[in-house]
């Protein structure tokens, strides 16, 4: 009996319908980013300092410049052998005092010998923010002692990200990709609208949460979708270009933050939009490749004839017909034990975890350790964003060709290597540093982007969202720990951080070569399917050659 790959050669693999679906779903993945890494704008700390009663009075009666107010009632100390304001202590006296000097206004308290002795309290009428705009810093002060509220925000994301993973990743096996797209679309979009509108602290956390607990899920099932759709040889490059989408999205955050720099419009922009994707409930069908898993031959057929005629063909006789191998004859429903119960498919779910740990904690540690410096944070960020087009092209150019493993596993020894190296190339050297830092970025968004190509050919159809959503649940894990692996690391050894990343990613790069070879094999429909891909190049080539024997000789 034909399968779907046999008739998606007759009635077009990427033709038209495909196209067409492949592009709004590519506006799906882009709106993915400021979810991702939206924090980097909302929640930018701008420089600070405490708000003094009576020193704008004063500065303003004096005439005194902003440096000027800085150096006469700000205080100082010691860091790293620099002198910087202290952002979080305030001179613990009274500004309204009359007869103030304008040209050392300290010296009027008395008992006080020099400027070091003056007693510091805590900013306890708030701060005064550098920047024009606002981010969720300037709104709750999210400084000095608060400062972990910023990670705590950034870590509900992951941790939604992780517990969505589980779920949404059942919910697209046992219900359908497409109402776990739509779910997922809506309660997102509503979730971002509200954050916007946060009233504390506590509400926005919530609102983010729940962002995260539905957008990974609804950007991978979105992936698995469309990967569902097309045929065998444009599977790879839909799936590559499906997450370049993601790094236009990186471009175009950077823009849109820098036009509107406060937070709320900032959010309302980049939420907005997503209640346009529920017209998917018109534009996309469900996919056919779950519906036959499911044993809802007919409609998997209804569906096939529609994609059939957004292409301009039809289905042939001879292909009308479906029937799947299926074991025991039963209806197949995703378990998590499934992912461990073979050899095989438990030896892919571990390597797996493990790859998207590694791709995860390299790609998020590389920015946060290169934003360490500081600098123009909309022009680093468009820059770093930049990398990762080359990063897809390499892939397009060489998994046909190469095949996945070896590519796969050179882009981890090379990013690994591009750690250590830039952990040792001294600062002077500062352009040789930032372009190793930058071909290890290469390297790891290519890893990325690989896993999941590789994570969807690996698992049978009716498993093969939940296998993808549970092992890149991994990564989610790394975002959370990555922040206390830079900057907790980073106080031992600046460069210890890269160290370490250096060492998880040549790892990875030997286990990814413990995996089969996905390049030009058919995706898996059944467990027996997945045991046996190792095994089925040889086979594979067999049927082929038979087919094309028997296609020359049949006109004679």
């Amino acid at each position: 009996m034909p399968t779907l790959d046999d008739i998606l050669e007759h009635i077009g693999e990427f033709d038209l319908f495909q196209k067409r679906a492949f592009f709004v779903l590519c506006l799906l993945s882009a709106s993915f980013t400021p979810i991702y890494v939206g924090v980097v704008f909302l929640g930018f700390s701008p420089e600070h300092r405490c708000l003094s009663p009576g020193v704008a009075e004063l500065s303003s009666r004096c005439g005194w410049s902003l440096e000027e107010e800085l150096n006469y009632t700000v205080p100082e100390q010691g860091r790293h052998g620099e002198s910087f304001s202290s952002q979080c202590r305030r001179y613990n006296v009274d500004w309204n005092t009359t007869g103030l000097s304008c040209t050392n206004p300290l010296e009027n308290f008395t008992g006080y010998g020099n400027r070091s002795s003056i007693p510091l309290t805590t900013c306890q009428d708030g701060w005064v923010y550098s920047s024009s705009g606002s981010s969720i810093v300037t709104k709750f002060n999210l400084v000095c002692e608060d400062s972990w509220k910023l990670d705590l925000f950034q870590s509900c994301v992951n941790t939604g990200f992780f517990i969505g993973s589980l779920s949404i990743g059942y919910i697209a096996d046992r219900f359908g990709r497409k109402l776990c797209l739509l779910i997922t679309i809506l309660v997102n979009s509503i979730s971002g609208v509200l954050m916007a509108f946060a009233p504390s602290y506590m509400w926005m956390l919530i609102y983010r949460f729940i962002q995260g607990l539905v957008s990974k899920g609804g950007w991978l099932t979105g992936y698995v979708l469309i990967t569902e759709f097309v045929g065998l040889s444009y599977r790879r490059t839909v799936g590559i270009v499906y997450q370049v989408a993601f790094s236009v999205g990186l471009l175009v955050l950077s823009a849109i933050a820098y036009m509107i720099p406060h937070w709320r419009w900032l959010q309302l922009t980049v939420t907005l939009p997503n209640f346009f994707f529920l017209l998917y409930y018109w534009c996309l069908p469900e996919s056919p490749r779950w519906l036959i898993a499911q044993q809802r031959n007919d409609k998997a057929m209804k569906i096939i004839n529609r994609i059939a005629k957004g292409n301009g063909k039809k289905v042939p006789p001879s292909l009308q017909s479906l029937n799947p191998e299926e074991e025991d004859g039963e209806k197949l429903s995703p378990s998590f034990l499934d992912l461990v119960r073979t050899p095989q498919i438990r030896k892919h779910t571990l390597i797996l975890m493990y790859t998207w740990f590694t791709s995860s904690v390299l790609y998020q540690g590389l920015i946060m350790h290169m934003g360490i410096a500081g600098g123009n944070i909309y022009l680093d960020f468009f820059y770093s964003a930049l990398v990762e087009f080359p990063a897809a092209l390499i892939l397009i150019l060489t998994v046909d060709r190469i095949g996945r493993r070896y590519p796969w596993a050179a882009a981890n020894l090379v990013a690994g290597a591009a750690c250590l190296l830039t952990a040792f190339i001294p600062d002077n050297i500062y352009w040789l540093k930032i372009t190793t830092a930058c071909l290890g970025r290469m390297g790891i968004t290519m890893c990325y982007e690989m896993v999941c190509l590789v994570n969807a050919e690996l698992y049978p159809t009716f498993l093969r969202n939940l296998g993808v959503l549970v092992c890149s649940s991994m990564c989610d894990i790394g975002g959370i720990i990555t922040p206390f692996i830079v900057y907790r690391l980073a106080e031992i050894w600046h460069e210890l951080p890269l160290v370490v990343f250096a060492v998880v990613g040549l790892i990875d790069g030997g286990l990814v070569l413990l995996l089969p070879e996905t390049k030009g094999k058919t995706l898996p429909e059944t467990i027996e399917d997945a045991e046996n891909m190792h095994r089925q190049r040889k086979r594979k080539k067999e049927v082929i050659y038979v087919h094309v024997s028997t296609t020359e000789v049949a006109p004679n």
